[in-house]
C-alpha cells in the first residue's frame, strides 16, 4: 500500500470533528485532561459541521410561514427543505408525513395521542421510558424481556394471535438498546405486526445515529428519533411515517400554524378547520434552527458514508468489549447475549463497586464522562440485574460486597465523533479503578457521589 493510500485510509477512519472535542477539564488529583465524553446515549456532542451550517444561517433567521419578508421566505424554504432531507434520510414513502417535534419523546406522545379508538398497544418491558409510557391511555399489553432475537418475535406473534383482530393495534419497538446497544430484530417484528393486522413504530433514537434507517426496508409505518442524539443541537426531534391516523386525529397542540380556517358561530363559539399536513401537529412557531441543525447531521452522515461509520465504531467496540474481558470483575450486561450486534452502548457492573462512585471517579480522576443509573429504563436495568425495586444506592453506602447484586449500573457509550484515545483511556481507568481503588474520598450530595472537597 503507497503512504498516500495509506493516509487515505487514515483519514476514511478518523473520527468526524465534535463540539468540545478540545475542552479540557480538571482533575481532583492535579492537572488538566481532554474530556472524553462518553456519554452519546444520552446526547452526542454536536458534530461541528452541523454547528457551522447553523452559525452560517443564524443572521437569516426568521419567522416561518406567511411572511411576506425576504428573511421569512427564506427561513420557510429552509425549514420545509429540512423536511425533505429527513425524509430522504429516512426513505420516507410518497405519502408519509414528517413532523418535527422536541424530541423522541415527544413524537411517541404525539402518535399516542394520535390512535383510533379502541387500538390496542404492544410494548416489551425492555424499552426506554420514551416509548414505554405514553400509551397508558390506549390497552396496552406490556410483554416481557426476551432473551434472544428470535424469542422476541415469538413473544410477539403470541400476543397479536390473542388479540381482537377486527380493532386497531400498534406495535412499538425499539431499533438499538439505550442500555445494552443490542440491535432488535426490527424486520422480523414488523412482519409479524403486519402478519396480524397491526402496525408498528420504530423507536430510533439509539439507532439512528449509527445505522441508516429506511422505513421502506425495514417496512415499519413510524419512525420517532431525537435531534440531540444525532450530533444535533436540543430541543428537537421527529416522528415520520403514515399520514392517516395523523391526518384523524386532534392536533397535538391546538393553535396557530395547526389551523387552516377559524370562524365565530353565532352561539359565540369558534369553528375550526385543521390542516391536513404534518402542520396540523405542529402549531405555534416551530424550531426552525432545530429542524434545519436535524437536517444538517443526516446530510453530514450520509456524506461521511454509513460503510465508514459502521466500520470505525464496531472497532471502537471491539476495543471496549476486549478491555473490560481482561478484568474478571466486569460484567456487561446483555439480553442477547454476547455475540450480539449491537451499536456503540454498553453497560455494565463491576463487583465490589457502587455504580455511582465508580462513574465518579472516573469523572474527577480520569476526566471521563460516563452515566450511571437505570438509564430510564427501569424495567429493563433491574432484569438484567436481578433486582427488585428498591431505593437507589448512594456512594456513601456501602460498597457492593462479592456476590451482592448492583442496585444500578454504568453506561459507556460513544460514536462517530469519539476518538480511540478515548475508549483506550476508559479501558486504562477501569482497569487501574479495579485494581487500585479510587484515590480520593467521595460523599454523597443531593443523591449524586461527587468528590468530598
Amino acid at each position: 500500500m503507497s503512504v498516500s493510500t495509506a493516509a487515505a485510509d487514515r483519514s476514511l477512519c478518523a473520527p468526524l470533528p465534535v463540539l468540545g472535542r478540545d475542552v479540557t477539564v480538571p482533575l481532583v488529583t492535579g492537572g488538566e485532561v481532554a474530556y472524553a465524553a462518553l456519554d452519546y446515549a444520552a446526547s452526542a456532542p454536536a458534530l461541528q459541521r452541523v454547528w457551522d451550517d447553523v452559525a452560517a444561517y443564524a443572521p437569516y433567521y426568521g419567522s416561518v410561514h406567511r411572511g411576506a419578508g425576504y428573511l421569512s421566505q427564506l427561513s420557510t424554504d429552509l425549514f420545509e427543505n429540512a423536511r425533505g432531507t429527513v425524509a430522504g434520510f429516512l426513505g420516507c414513502r410518497p405519502d408519509d408525513q414528517v413532523v418535527f417535534t422536541r424530541s423522541t419523546t415527544d413524537s411517541l406522545n404525539l402518535l399516542a395521542r394520535a390512535l383510533p379508538a379502541g387500538c390496542q398497544v404492544f410494548v416489551f418491558e425492555t424499552e426506554h421510558h420514551a416509548s414505554l409510557l405514553p400509551w397508558q391511555d390506549a390497552r396496552v399489553t406490556y410483554l416481557d424481556a426476551p432473551r434472544t432475537p428470535q424469542q422476541a418475535v415469538r413473544t410477539l406473534e403470541r400476543a397479536l394471535a390473542e388479540r381482537d383482530p377486527h380493532g386497531p393495534a400498534l406495535v412499538c419497538v425499539t431499533g438499538a438498546s439505550n442500555v445494552t446497544g443490542e440491535l432488535w430484530p426490527v424486520r422480523e417484528l414488523a412482519a409479524a405486526a403486519h402478519a396480524h393486522g397491526a402496525r408498528i413504530v420504530l423507536d430510533a433514537a439509539q439507532l439512528a445515529p449509527h445505522h441508516p434507517v429506511d422505513l421502506g426496508d425495514l417496512d415499519v409505518d413510524w419512525v420517532a428519533f431525537s435531534g440531540h442524539k444525532l450530533y444535533a443541537p436540543f430541543g428537537s426531534g421527529v416522528l415520520a411515517g403514515r399520514a392517516d391516523w395523523l391526518r384523524a386525529a386532534e392536533p397535538y397542540l391546538a393553535g396557530g400554524g395547526a389551523s387552516r380556517k377559524v370562524t365565530r358561530r353565532q352561539d359565540g363559539g369558534v369553528d375550526v378547520e385543521w390542516h391536513d399536513s404534518a402542520a396540523r401537529h405542529e402549531a405555534g412557531s416551530p424550531n426552525v434552527i432545530g429542524a434545519y441543525s436535524i437536517a444538517a447531521a443526516c446530510k453530514a452522515l450520509t456524506e461521511a458514508g454509513w460503510d465508514t461509520l459502521v466500520a470505525r465504531e464496531e472497532h471502537l467496540i471491539r476495543t471496549v468489549r476486549e478491555g473490560l474481558a481482561e478484568v474478571p470483575e466486569v460484567r456487561i450486561l446483555s439480553l442477547f447475549g454476547d455475540d450480539a450486534p449491537r451499536v456503540g452502548v454498553l453497560s455494565f457492573v463491576v463487583e465490589g463497586w457502587n455504580s455511582s462512585h465508580f462513574a465518579a471517579a472516573l469523572s474527577a480522576e480520569y476526566g471521563i464522562g460516563v452515566r450511571d443509573g437505570l438509564f430510564c429504563a427501569h424495567p429493563l436495568v433491574r432484569t438484567l440485574l436481578g433486582t427488585d425495586p428498591q431505593t437507589q444506592g448512594e456512594c456513601g453506602a456501602p460498597e457492593t460486597a462479592p456476590g451482592e447484586k448492583s442496585l444500578n449500573a454504568v453506561r459507556v457509550s460513544f460514536g462517530a465523533g469519539t476518538p480511540d484515545e478515548h475508549v483506550e483511556r476508559f479501558v486504562t481507568a477501569v482497569r487501574e479503578l479495579v485494581r487500585d481503588g479510587a484515590r480520593w474520598q467521595y460523599r454523597t450530595e443531593d443523591g449524586r457521589c461527587v468528590p468530598a472537597v
